[in-house]
């Protein structure tokens, strides 16, 4: 027999009664019922009971053990009575007679429950990570992680795609966040960066003659943290491709992932259209780029309703350029009372309130209520409703002023309406490709114009383009968003140099900078560059929505806290004097 096992914890059935098994895991329940210990053996695969009463050599020793204790037990498959049999184990209709222990591990008193579904701090659970993975919750997250992985990986193959890998250890690059630099002993003075992301080479694989390149990749970023982003590392299914226009890889990444999410997504509904949205307008309709889908409120441009008013704030706001007043329906919503608590949340994220109308029935027709509906009379209010599509115990909510200014903030406040009405479908996941991303924004102090996303798309109109006004240049770039989450991020690559060097003239980079700072793919683009483009997907935000978690932590095996440090590992940690001297390096204390 095994040294350690001749069968796993989920293994045995009643097929096996009257054998005698062995059996290794850890103390997951001790129950002692007078003079009979039962104990649920759990390892990786489940959970078997064993048990073991004074007839057995081995009871004084079983009396010993505490649960997370790691033992070794050789018994005999027992059925159990026919009352006791647990439908809800794959091992329910047999226990363990114990007749030999060994103790193969001792556990100390533990700071963390492993049995059951108790809270703890998230220090706690971050310091003692090796015990909260011992979980059932986040056994099946990891679990579900790897298979997706995994998933992922065949469903490339099988569209004609090879892995390859990209260094770790490379230059610094502008992708949009801080990098990790690690200094270099043998150039004393000089760093290498950890990679944001693969961009650049997978751009110079194509340029190789590599027709499809993927990789699960790790990428490193020094970012604020946030419930879906890690400060500093994640994993992406990195994709590009040659000879290939925006559509093309709409087309081989959607049936990737829809294959992931009808495998692992528990079956919740999978959109199987996924409508294309102008960056423009889900800001408008949505108040974000990353739009959650489920939710079927559109917002509306309702200024024409305001100008020349009696509501005074909203008419004066519009008499200054750039202004707009925008309309949140709230099918449903016709209360003063959730009425006034949309005005308190609007406080809340540091606006002055949020304008409202509701309509109700008086017996005798449809009456508008509220502030707003008394200020601008009823023919306004009228076209307004009729506008929305709205009804009786339909409501409408405003805000006004400058879009950028309050876009986000609307945003929040539809997707509070939408879960507070139970608008917002659950057990469903709806995707939507955001396209047409402005390539660069102007600083509204300075004047400057600078990139407001990725610098190395191609622009729509190439050339000519750019030749006109920077800001109403749209780049061939994307996203994809699903239930209020960005999953996918890509673009068609900017591979002419000629194109690459106007694109960053525009946003103050001359040609000397340009080619200190991406010398390789400046270089590499003068010896007959393919048209090419591609996407990553955020392989830790998908499996969070997967396992319906709301906090990316929860979905990484071991992750950083929110001031980015490693409890258990204690890192980051202080360099010795000698590890100094070798970089050649002198720390600067800080006040």
């Amino acid at each position: 027999m095994h040294a350690y096992r001749s069968h796993t914890c989920a293994a045995l059935t009643a097929a096996n009664v009257g054998e005698t098994v062995r059996l290794s895991g850890w103390v997951h329940r001790v129950r002692d019922h007078g003079g009979v210990l039962f104990i649920d053996l759990r390892d990786h695969f489940g959970v078997t009971q064993v048990l073991c009463d004074g007839d057995s050599a081995a009871f004084a020793e079983l009396e010993k053990v505490r649960s997370e204790w790691c033992i070794r037990i050789d018994g005999t498959v027992k059925a159990r009575d026919p009352e006791l049999v647990n439908p809800k184990l794959p091992t329910g209709e047999i226990e363990v007679y114990v007749r030999e222990l060994e103790v193969l591990g001792t556990a100390d008193e533990l700071p963390l429950m492993v049995f059951g579904d108790q809270e703890y701090p998230e220090e706690t659970r971050l310091r003692y990570r090796y015990l909260d993975l011992r979980r059932e919750a986040m056994q099946r997250n990891m679990t579900l992680r790897s298979d997706v992985v995994a998933s992922m990986r065949k469903r490339m193959w099988d569209q004609g795609f090879r892995e390859y890998q990209t260094p770790i250890i490379t230059a610094s690059s502008p992708e949009g966040a801080r990098d990790f630099l690690v200094p270099s002993r043998l150039h004393p003075g000089k760093f290498y960066a950890l990679p944001q992301a693969p961009q650049l080479f997978k751009q110079l694989i194509m340029v190789s003659g590599f027709d499809k390149y993927f990789q699960i990749a790790p990428c490193f970023r020094d970012e604020d943290p946030r419930a879906d982003r890690s400060p500093t590392d994640f994993y992406q299914l990195d994709l590009e491709m040659s000879f290939v226009e925006q559509q093309d890889v709409f087309d081989t990444i959607q049936p990737i992932l829809t294959g992931v999410f009808e495998e692992f997504g528990g079956g919740r509904k999978v959109d199987q259209e996924w409508p294309q949205i102008s960056y423009k307008d889900s800001a408008l309709w949505y108040g974000t780029d990353k739009p959650d889908l489920r939710n079927p409120i559109k917002m509306q441009v309702v200024s024409d309703h305001f100008r020349g008013s009696g509501f005074a704030i909203f008419a004066k706001l519009l008499e200054q350029e750039g202004t707009e007043i925008r309309a949140i329906p709230a099918p449903t919503g016709g209360s003063r009372k959730f009425c006034d608590r949309m005005n308190a949340f609007a406080q809340k994220e540091g606006l002055p309130g949020m304008g409202y109308i509701f309509w109700r029935d008086q017996g005798e027709g449809m009456e508008a209520a509220g502030p707003l509906a008394k200020n601008i009379g009823p023919e306004r209010t009228e076209a307004i409703r009729q506008q929305l599509g709205l009804g009786v115990g339909d409501a409408a909510f405003f805000l006004g002023g400058k879009p950028k200014a309050f876009e986000k903030v609307a945003g929040k406040a539809r997707d509070v309406i939408g879960e507070d009405l139970g608008l917002t479908e659950k057990d469903r996941f709806a995707f939507a490709w955001i396209v047409d991303f402005p390539i660069y924004e102007q600083d509204e102090e300075t004047g400057k114009i600078d990139f407001e996303h990725n610098p190395f798309s191609m622009p729509q109109g190439g050339m000519e383009a750019l030749n006109g006004d920077p800001l109403e240049v749209r780049g061939y770039q994307y996203d994809l968003a699903c239930n209020g989450y960005e999953l996918v991020s890509g673009a068609i690559r900017n591979h002419k140099p000629e194109i690459m060097l106007k694109a960053f003239e525009l946003a103050g980079y001359g040609e000397d900078e340009v080619k200190s700072r991406f010398g390789a793919l400046f270089n590499a683009f003068h010896y007959g560059a393919p048209p090419h483009g591609g996407c990553a997907a955020g392989i830790d935000r998908i499996v969070m929505l997967l396992a319906d978690e709301a906090n990316i932590r929860e979905v990484m095996m071991f992750p950083m806290n929110q001031r980015a440090e490693d409890l258990m590992m204690d890192a980051p940690s202080d360099p010795t004097s000698d590890q100094l001297m070798e970089l050649g390096l002198r720390l600067i204390p800080q006040d």
